[in-house]
């Protein structure tokens, strides 16, 4: 808004010096001056205003950048019009033109340094006297957030605890590609991008964080090349000095690659999760078989697996089981175990597995033939 103001104003100025410009030469046989001084005046301002626009990368200003801008502009056309006031007069001779020469050197220099200002106020600043704007974000570097860390969801549950304290930028070609994703014929794919929408108005309607647009309009993506959504990321990243947020384990070793900071959320959650040790006692459910003989499959409450031995003939049970060992992989946390007979005192065998008789010899299934009913059970044919 503050951008759009500022250049209705400087259009109008320009306009308005063109007009003025005209009435130096009514009544006076210079029919030259006459036309080319006001066409001069709109030429050069419209020249640094076309300049101005093609520059997508916007960013909103402040009263203390406006200010400093203007002051900066201000002193800059004062000199230049110093410097150019004697070539002003050689060339047009009368003092109303120099006057209005000065003048709008003046307002092109105002009209640059806020500009500048206002669209690059992050990282300008002076070595001296060590003047320089602060930087808009809370706490350290921005974070870009990916696609598919915005249709997973827990990015919005991660804020709400306030656990983040920096900005965080989704681009607009990720904003883009959801869309995309939403409007998509498959249902599983349209269902997902509708989710994602729906996590984004809910970041920007969280008081707790700074959540920004960004065009995605750098220098390094003007190739006019097409870049895949992940390489813009990573480049966009690089260039904002940000990290990226993603679940993609692809994207997060390409971005490491090229030196940019990545925050995987699948780890920071597999890095929350309990922490599980050899010989520790827990409890859980046994909700399927597992891949190998006798496994069981568990899960705890935070999600992590839990491969229980001899576990298979327990499925719709909570049984309490013993950790054997714990395997971490980057798709996160396994842990191993085994049924935990001290708890209930008893060595009643569980399913599957070997167990010898009262005299130490061979099992129920080796070589006596025979089997041992259980007690208080039926004898089986």
């Amino acid at each position: 808004m503050l951008l759009t103001l500022l250049r209705v104003a400087y259009a109008v100025l320009l306009i308005g010096m063109a007009i003025i410009s005209v009435s130096f030469f009514v009544g006076t046989e210079d029919v030259a001056g006459m036309i080319f001084a006001p066409l001069g005046i709109l030429l050069i301002g419209g020249v640094v205003f076309v300049t101005d626009v093609r520059e997508k990368q916007k960013r909103i200003t402040t009263i203390s950048a406006l200010y400093f801008g203007l002051l900066l502009g201000l002193l800059l056309g004062y000199l230049f019009s110093l410097v150019l006031e004697p070539l002003m007069q050689n060339v047009f001779g009368k003092p109303q033109v120099v006057t209005l020469g000065r003048v709008l050197i003046t307002v092109i220099c105002c009209y640059v340094t806020i500009s500048t200002l206002v669209q690059t106020k992050d990282e300008f600043r002076f070595i001296i006297p060590y003047v320089e704007f602060s930087k808009q974000v809370k706490g350290g570097k921005p974070l870009v957030l990916d696609t598919s860390v915005i249709i997973d969801g827990r990015i919005a549950d991660v804020c709400d605890t306030q656990l983040i304290d920096t900005m965080l930028i989704v681009p607009r070609f990720v904003l883009q590609e959801l869309q995309a994703i939403a409007d998509s014929s498959d249902k599983l794919k349209r269902n997902r991008g509708r989710r994602g929408l729906d996590v984004l108005k809910r970041l920007q309607t969280n008081p707790k964080i700074d959540l920004q647009m960004h065009d995605g309009n750098v220098v390094e993506l003007r190739t006019g090349e097409r870049v895949r959504v992940d390489e813009r990321l990573v480049i966009l990243a690089k260039a904002l000095n940000a990290r990226v947020v993603t679940n993609d384990f692809n994207l997060n070793k390409i971005a490491q690659l090229q030196g940019v900071d990545v925050i995987n959320l699948n780890e920071l959650a597999n890095a929350l999760k309990t922490v599980a040790i050899p010989g520790e006692s827990m409890q859980v459910k046994v909700v399927k078989a597992g891949d190998q003989m006798g496994q069981g499959v568990g899960y705890l409450d935070d999600g992590t697996m839990v491969v229980v031995e001899q576990g298979r003939g327990l499925i719709g049970q909570d049984i309490g089981i013993v950790v054997t060992s714990v395997l971490q992989t980057p798709a996160g946390r396994m842990i191993f175990g085994r049924p935990d007979q001290r708890s209930s005192g008893s060595h009643t065998p569980y399913s599957g597995a070997t167990t010898p008789n009262s005299s130490g010899g061979p099992d129920a299934k080796g070589g006596s033939g025979a089997h041992e009913p259980l007690k208080g059970g039926d004898p089986k044919s």
